[in-house]
């Protein structure tokens, strides 16, 4: 790990963004596999990603997710045990919970979500939680 890469915990609409829709959110991938941020996941969190881009509504195929996964993702991520377990209470959306869970477990530098929901919590057990946008300001 390079002392100036990043553990980030990204919500599963931002890398989905990142992933299939690019543009403004590009750098985010740039970062990933230029070794500025190293991605953190849980089984939660990889679970719902696999969910995910199984949507009918997103049309790839079998071997375009495992692209997806195994050339774009997994090669700069780290998956965490969750040994860490936030009250639901903490998260308007408890759904959101698993993020806090796997970014304070795996040490996370920052979770970065654009869901006003986990972007409400602010913070937890010192990690920020920020949008894309700050996470660009930081990586200039």
């Amino acid at each position: 790990m390079g002392k100036d890469e990043l553990r980030v915990v990204l919500d599963t609409n931002v890398i989905l963004s990142v992933l299939l829709f690019g543009g403004r959110l590009e750098f985010i991938r740039r970062a990933w596999k230029n070794g500025r941020l190293k991605l953190l996941f849980s089984e939660d969190t990889l679970e719902e990603l696999v969910k995910i881009l199984h949507y009918p509504k997103f049309a790839l195929e079998e071997e375009e997710i495992d692209f997806l996964l195994y050339v774009e993702i997994l090669p700069y991520s780290e998956t965490v045990e969750v040994k860490f377990r936030v009250e639901e209470e903490v998260c308007r959306d408890s759904d959101d919970v698993k993020f806090l869970e796997c970014a304070v477990s795996g040490r996370a530098d920052f979770v970065v979500s654009g869901d006003k929901e986990l972007l409400s919590v602010g913070e937890i057990e010192g990690i920020k939680i920020i949008t894309p946008a700050e996470l660009k300001e930081l990586l200039i």
